[in-house]
């Protein structure tokens, strides 16, 4: 009988994976990672172990608690602080998956004798003779993952499986409330896992002090004072206190030099577009492209899918867009598809305001 690790997070996706494979007769084991001490500012680790345990007991399968505090605050935590200061927007879900769950986790389920690691992600593979494997969205559109799992390498994604990937987040519910999983209505974690139900101002007050700075239109009219950077990103409207006549202000531009967030009024101003940007820490999932190529790409999770042409530029790899697109951000990822395959992305590093000829 094969063992099959799974990688539960105390919610229902990563509890149906379980239960679905020891239907399958896999030895099923439940592996829970502790990221953080008990007494953290954001940490709901607690009620999650809480549910793990209480699936595990409900499915006569063991689990073990695997310690990554350090990993976590190394290869999350601390690259997630430092790029905020830099003033960019960090998605810290993509280098845990990166990091934790597909590098440290799955070593440690193959060390314990796993034939793979498995998770709760809405996503397809499909693999190779030659023990690669190639990335596929979820059935589930409105539930796709893929775009989190960009940055995990094609040998990690062999080893692994992704038992729901099939299944529409309703189905989930349904399956997993007939077979008697307590957690089959928990609600699905939104936002940074380790923020939780924190108000992300709040959370972050505890890391990165205030640093106060001007708030400057794109008229070049000083609109207010804001108190760090770090609180803000591209396109965003909610907490800049700008008040007066007219149409909404969004978040345009941040100069970390001269601590300044520009700031432009309407929702469909031309400082929010972008037709062109590059990208670094790039990873092909099942092999590298020949450049120039087209594909289709999204700049963040909940974006809508945009054709484009990617092209190397000076050894740097660019995104040249058929279409403008609103709030594109750097330190967001840029993740590439061609039809229902994810060829792979990398992190956007600037905005280029115009558009090279090719």
């Amino acid at each position: 009988m094969s063992r099959v690790f799974v990688a539960m997070s105390g919610g229902i996706d990563s509890s149906l994976s379980a239960a679905l494979l020891k239907e399958e007769g896999y030895d099923v084991v439940g592996l829970f990672v502790a990221g953080w001490e008990d007494d953290f500012v954001g940490c709901q680790a607690k009620k999650d172990l809480e549910d793990v345990v209480s699936v595990c007991h409900v499915l006569s399968i063991p689990y073990y608690t695997i310690d990554l505090k350090k990993e976590f605050l190394k290869y999350v935590f601390d690259n997630f602080l430092e790029k905020l200061r830099q003033g960019l927007t960090p998605n810290p879900d993509i280098s845990c998956n990166q990091h934790i769950k597909f590098r440290l986790l799955l070593e440690r389920a193959l060390a314990m004798g796993g034939e793979f690691l498995a998770t709760g992600h809405y996503c397809r593979l499909i693999r190779d003779e030659f023990g690669r494997a190639r990335l596929l969205k979820g059935s589930d559109v409105n539930k796709d993952q893929s775009y989190f799992l960009h940055a995990v390498d094609s040998t990690s994604l062999a080893k692994v499986t992704f038992p729901v990937g099939d299944l529409k987040k309703s189905e989930v519910r349904s399956i997993a409330k007939s077979v008697g999983l307590m957690n089959f209505a928990k609600k699905d974690s939104v936002g940074i896992c380790f923020v939780e139900n924190k108000k992300f101002r709040e959370f972050i007050s505890h890391y990165i002090p205030t640093k106060k700075g001007l708030i400057i239109s794109s008229e070049g009219n000083i609109m207010g004072e804001h108190h760090g950077l770090h609180l803000f990103t591209i396109g965003q409207r909610k907490g800049l206190r700008i008040g007066g006549k007219g149409s909404a202000w969004f978040v345009a531009r941040k100069d970390v030099d001269t601590n300044t967030l520009w700031v432009v009024q309407g929702f469909d101003h031309p400082w929010l577009f972008a037709s062109c940007f590059r990208i670094q820490n790039v990873n092909w999932i099942s092999q590298t492209p020949s450049f120039p190529f087209l594909c289709s790409v999204k700049v963040r999770y909940r974006s809508v899918e945009v054709s484009c042409r990617v092209i190397l530029f000076l050894d740097e790899i660019e995104v040249i867009l058929d279409t403008p697109v609103r709030a594109v951000t750097p330190g967001q990822s840029a993740v590439f598809y061609r039809g229902i395959e994810c060829l792979g992305g990398g992190i956007i590093r600037e905005i280029i305001s115009d558009k090279h000829n090719y």
